[in-house]
């Protein structure tokens, strides 16, 4: 599993050539050999909400798709494998129709407060509900309101963790709320200790 061996072709070798950088590339591909998922993919995985899937199409172009869910909806089966449910959605099909002719796929998966993105190379694989029960019970999100339609896995060919440059933090809705829960503790308190002091001076 080496993502910079599978990324660098020769006319982008050829180009870091001209740009001074292949020297460091050539070490970076002798030496970022992973044999699947570590701990860390599989925790920063199992956290996610969304991530973004490039698939190509028969018109020779890529298509790039949002695909989103409760937290924990992308599921790592094995350490080589991850696969989610394929919610019923806008019904256009392209990239099912484009993985179903080409099965080579890119992950992209994003934590804009921890500024991480973690770059997968996959073969996709659609996955019929009704003939593989079991895998639809281990894949489905608890929880959450959803009609599927069918499965997609995904068997990791190579990954590699991008630089965090230019990736701005931002934070859900939830994520804030929790944040400020502290705060709101304290406000609380502080509102609560007023009126009791309120109600002494009363009494006098």
């Amino acid at each position: 599993m080496n993502y910079a061996q599978l990324a660098f072709t020769e006319t982008i070798k050829k180009m870091q050539e001209e740009v001074g950088s292949r020297s460091t590339y050539d070490r970076v591909e002798k030496m970022s050999v992973v044999d699947g998922l570590t701990d860390n993919e599989i925790r920063f995985i199992a956290d996610r909400d969304s991530f973004y899937m490039a698939s190509f199409g028969e018109n020779e172009y890529p298509y790039i798709q949002h695909r989103g869910g409760p937290a924990g909806f992308i599921k790592v089966i094995d350490t080589k494998t991850v696969g989610i449910v394929d919610f019923s959605g806008n019904r256009q099909y392209i990239s099912t129709g484009n993985i179903s002719k080409n099965e080579n796929v890119a992950l992209i998966l994003i934590s804009y407060p921890q500024r991480a993105r973690l770059k997968i190379y996959a073969h996709a694989k659609i996955v019929d509900l009704k003939d593989h029960e079991a895998l639809y019970e281990s894949l489905k999100p608890a929880d959450y309101k959803f009609r599927p339609e069918r499965m997609m896995v995904f068997e990791i060919q190579a990954y590699d963790w991008n630089c965090p440059q230019h990736i701005t933090p931002r934070y859900t809705a939830e994520e804030i709320e929790e944040a400020l829960l502290p705060q709101k503790k304290y406000i609380t308190d502080l509102e609560n200790k007023v009126k009791e002091l309120e109600l002494k001076l009363a009494e006098k």
